[in-house]
C-alpha cells in the first residue's frame, strides 16, 4: 500500500542521498517526523518516499516534490511568548481556583519549561502566601504566574491578593472572570511601569488577561482608565510619573481567548471568538501602536494535538490547557475526583451556578458523571429566584434542602456563615444584616462554595456534592489517551502531558506542511497516541 501519494507538480529541484535515507514503512516514516530535521518527499522507482538527510540539487537526483523544515515546539507560536515569560514553549496551564493548579503543578511544569498559573482563586491571603513563598524557593527565576480572579462580592479580597503579589514581587498573574477592570488590577500593573534604557515604557507586573467577550478583551486592550489612574494617585499607591506613562501601555500583554472551557466559561465556540478577538487586536494596534504587540493565546477544549494544530494554526500565540492538568498526579484535587476525571466523556459536562457571582446568575461548567452537584446546585438558583427569603419557603421544601442538600439545619449554615465571613470578609456580613434576599444567597453559596472544597479534599458522605470543574477537552483527551500509559490517573504527569501534547501537535504540523503542498498521507499516519518514551522536550 502506498502511504505517501502526491498531487500536482514537484519543486523544480532534486534529492541527492544515502538510500538508507529513504523511508517507505509506516513505523519508519513516524519516526521521521518525530526527529528535529529536515524532511523531503522525493519520487523514486519503488514509488513516493520520505527522505531524511542528503542535499538538493538543481538537475540531478531524485525528483523533490515537497518539503518540511524542521520543526521545535517554541516555532508554533509566537517567540515573544517564550521570551518574556522565559519558557521554551508557548503553552500555559492555566490556573483552577482552591489550590487544584497547585503548588506542586506550578513546580513541575515550571522545572521543565512551561508557565503556569497557581489557582489562588477562593483562597485566603495565608495560604496565598505559603504557596508564594513555595513556588519561589522552588523557581527563584521562574516561571511561574499566580491568579487573580474578579471579586465583585469581595473587593477587599481582590486587593489583599494584589498587595501581597506586589509585597511578594510576583511579576505574572493571570486575570480571571472579569467583567470590568478594577482599581486592584490597575494598581498592579502600575506599581510595576517604568522607563527602559532606550526609553521604552515597560511594566515588571505581567498581566495575562483571560475573557471570552469582546468588551472586556477591550478593556485589557486598551491603556488603564483614566478614572483609576487618578484615583490610584490620589491614594498614594503609584506615583505622577506612573500615572503619566499609564497610558502608553495596555492594561496586558497577553490575552487569553477562553472557549467553551471547564469553570466560568460562555461556552463560545474558538473557531468563531479566536478570529474576532485577534481582528479586535490589530484594530487597537493600528491606533495605539504599542511597541509590542499585544499576543492573543487560546483556551478551552484543547485537550488533544488536533485541537492545539487547530488553535496554533488560527494564529494562538500560544495555548492554554486546564481541564487535562486537573486529571494529573499533582493537581491539588484528590484521587476519586481524578479517577472520575479519567472516565469522562465530552458529553459529560453541564453548566451550573457559580459561587462568587451566584446573585448575578453567573454559571460555570462542571463534571456531570458520578456527581448530583450541577442539579442540585441548579435546584438552588430555581428557589433564590422564586422566593425573596429563606423564611418564605415552603416548610416542606425547606426540610427537603436540609436533608438533601445541605444535610444540616439551615440555620447552623447561616451560623458558619457568620463565622467564615468574619474572617474572610466582614463587609460581606454587614452587607446581608437586614438583606433577607442576600442572607439567602449567602447561605446558598455556602454550599456552591464548600462543594468545591469537597472534592478537592476527598470528604467521605459528599462525593454526591463534589464540584468538579470541567471542559469537554477532559473527555476528547482521555479518547486520545485511551490504551496507552496515560489512560490512568496515576500515569498523567503534569509535564509528561504537556511535552507529549506539544510533539504530538508538531508531528501533526509537518504533516500539515506538506498537505498543503500537495502530499497525501494514509489515514494510519495522522493517528498519533502520547507515548511517555516521547516526551521530551524539542
Amino acid at each position: 500500500m502506498n502511504l505517501i501519494r502526491q498531487q500536482g507538480r514537484g519543486l523544480g529541484l532534486y534529492w541527492q542521498g544515502e538510500e538508507s535515507s529513504l523511508f517507505f514503512k509506516e513505523n519508519e516514516i513516524r519516526q521521521a517526523f518525530k526527529q528535529d530535521q529536515k524532511l523531503f518527499i522525493v519520487k523514486t522507482g519503488q514509488g513516493i518516499a520520505l527522505a531524511q538527510g542528503g542535499r538538493l540539487h538543481s538537475s540531478e537526483g531524485l525528483e523533490l516534490l515537497a518539503l518540511s523544515p524542521p520543526l521545535q515546539a517554541g516555532d508554533l507560536g509566537d517567540p515573544g511568548f517564550l521570551a518574556l515569560h522565559g519558557v521554551q514553549a508557548p503553552y500555559f496551564a492555566g490556573s483552577m481556583a482552591n489550590g487544584i493548579s497547585s503548588v506542586e503543578m506550578v513546580i513541575a511544569l515550571g522545572q521543565a519549561g512551561f508557565l503556569a498559573s497557581y489557582g489562588a482563586a477562593g483562597q485566603l491571603p495565608k495560604v496565598i502566601q505559603e504557596a508564594i513563598d513555595a513556588i519561589q524557593a522552588a523557581l527563584p527565576k521562574g516561571p511561574y504566574c499566580f491568579n487573580l480572579i474578579h471579586s465583585p462580592n469581595e473587593p477587599a479580597l481582590e486587593q489583599e491578593a494584589v498587595n501581597l503579589y506586589l509585597a511578594k514581587g510576583v511579576t505574572c498573574i493571570e486575570a480571571s472572570a472579569y467583567l470590568d477592570l478594577t482599581p486592584a488590577l490597575v494598581h498592579y500593573r502600575l506599581a510595576g511601569i517604568y522607563l527602559d534604557e532606550a526609553g521604552q515604557v515597560q511594566s515588571s507586573n505581567r498581566i495575562i488577561a483571560k475573557i471570552s467577550r469582546k468588551e472586556v478583551a477591550t478593556r485589557f486592550m486598551e491603556p488603564a482608565p483614566e478614572r483609576w489612574v487618578t484615583l490610584l494617585q490620589e491614594q498614594g499607591k503609584i506615583t505622577a510619573e506612573q500615572a503619566r506613562l499609564s497610558q502608553k501601555l495596555p492594561m496586558a500583554e497577553d490575552i487569553t481567548v477562553e472557549a467553551d472551557s471547564g469553570g466560568h466559561t460562555d461556552n463560545r465556540p474558538l473557531v468563531s471568538l479566536l478570529p474576532a478577538i485577534l481582528s479586535l487586536r490589530e484594530e487597537i494596534q493600528s491606533q495605539r501602536q504599542y511597541p509590542q504587540r499585544i499576543r492573543v493565546g487560546a483556551g478551552g477544549g484543547i485537550g488533544t494535538p488536533e485541537a492545539a494544530l487547530a488553535a496554533f494554526s488560527m494564529g494562538a500565540a500560544y495555548i492554554v490547557t486546564g481541564s487535562i492538568n486537573q486529571a494529573c498526579m499533582e493537581s491539588g484535587t484528590c484521587a476519586a475526583v481524578r479517577q472520575l476525571l479519567a472516565q469522562a466523556d465530552m458529553a459529560d459536562v453541564m453548566m451550573a451556578p457559580a459561587s462568587d457571582m451566584f446573585e448575578q446568575g453567573v454559571k460555570l461548567q462542571v463534571l456531570k458523571r458520578g456527581t448530583l452537584f450541577p442539579m442540585r446546585a441548579g435546584k438552588l438558583w430555581e428557589i433564590y429566584n422564586s422566593y425573596a427569603s429563606i423564611e418564605q419557603i415552603p416548610a416542606t421544601e425547606r426540610e427537603k434542602l436540609e436533608r438533601q442538600i445541605f444535610q444540616r439545619p439551615l440555620k447552623e449554615v447561616w451560623q458558619e456563615c457568620l463565622t467564615f465571613f468574619q474572617e474572610r470578609d466582614p463587609a460581606t456580613i454587614a452587607k446581608a444584616q437586614g438583606n433577607d434576599k442576600r442572607k439567602m444567597a449567602l447561605i446558598f453559596r455556602w454550599y456552591l462554595g464548600l462543594s468545591s472544597r469537597w472534592a478537592n479534599g476527598g470528604i467521605k458522605k459528599r462525593e454526591m456534592d463534589y464540584q468538579i470543574w470541567c471542559g469537554p477537552a477532559m473527555g476528547a483527551f482521555n479518547d486520545w489517551t485511551r490504551g496507552t500509559e496515560f489512560a490512568t490517573p496515576e500515569g498523567r504527569k503534569v509535564a509528561m502531558v504537556a511535552q507529549a501534547l506539544l510533539n504530538s501537535t508538531l508531528y501533526l504540523a509537518r504533516l500539515q506542511v506538506l498537505r498543503l503542498q500537495g502530499v497525501q498521507f494514509a489515514s494510519s499516519l495522522h493517528n498519533i497516541k502520547p507515548n511517555s518514551l516521547w516526551t521530551s522536550a524539542r
